[in-house]
């Protein structure tokens, strides 16, 4: 199964904060200042389920929280981490692809932490389409990858730990970490795909965007205009 991090589920964060220390944790977290006090989240490619916890020391109560994994093994550890939790947020676990995700009521918040660099363009394409249509008009998208461009990006973003320089070390990393998780079997992508494109033709407003380990990694909050 494609883009399944079984192998390495129980290492995963470890790994992560070894080579990125808590960059990509840092993104993520400082999204969820824009979280809405109710509302309905989901939570794509959601890894260990780490976020849960955060989420709830932001909003422990009034969400109804969507957390769609691949990972059996991921979600496994998710359900631990969240198992001693006192009654708040409503969680629903749904092991499965996102692809196969439907949902009749729309969603106010849709997160996706690192999940278009697991997809070949045209899957990331389709998957960015799906997700769309499952949020609502006015709703937040919290989207978090690697940034493979020179520099900070745009004017007006800001960034944790000084400029990136130049691409060059960038595309060394990321060829190294693709290499890596070929070994593994579990990711179809051999490259970084640019999603700004396709949430600009969607009409999503850039709300905020903040850059995190020389500006390798982004976190983005944009919010859906038009249905």
């Amino acid at each position: 199964m494609m883009n399944n991090y079984d192998k390495i589920a129980r290492y995963y964060d470890r790994l992560s904060r070894l080579v990125f220390f808590k960059s990509q944790v840092n993104a993520q977290v400082h999204q969820l200042g824009h979280l809405p006090e109710k509302g309905r989240v989901l939570i794509v490619g959601g890894g260990t389920g780490w976020i849960l916890e955060e989420i709830a020391k932001v909003h422990p109560r009034g969400l109804h929280l969507v957390y769609v994994e691949i990972s059996a093994k991921m979600m496994d550890l998710s359900k631990e981490k969240m198992a001693g939790s006192p009654d708040g947020n409503t969680i629903d676990f749904l092991n499965l692809g996102i692809e196969d995700f439907t949902a009749e009521v729309p969603f106010d918040v849709i997160c996706t932490p690192f999940l278009f660099d697991n997809f070949a363009e045209e899957r990331a394409v389709m998957v960015f389409h799906h997700l769309d249509a499952m949020l609502k008009n006015g709703g937040l998208w919290f989207h978090t990858d690697f940034n493979s461009a020179a520099g900070t990006g745009e004017a007006g973003t800001s960034t944790e730990n000084g400029n990136g320089g130049g691409a060059w070390w960038k595309a060394v990393f990321l060829t190294l970490m693709y290499q890596f998780f070929k070994l593994m079997g579990n990711v179809e992508a051999s490259k970084l795909i640019n999603m700004r494109p396709y949430f600009t033709k969607a009409a999503y407003k850039l709300l905020e965007e903040k850059y995190y380990y020389r500006s390798f990694i982004q976190g983005s909050v944009l919010q859906k205009t038009k249905d």
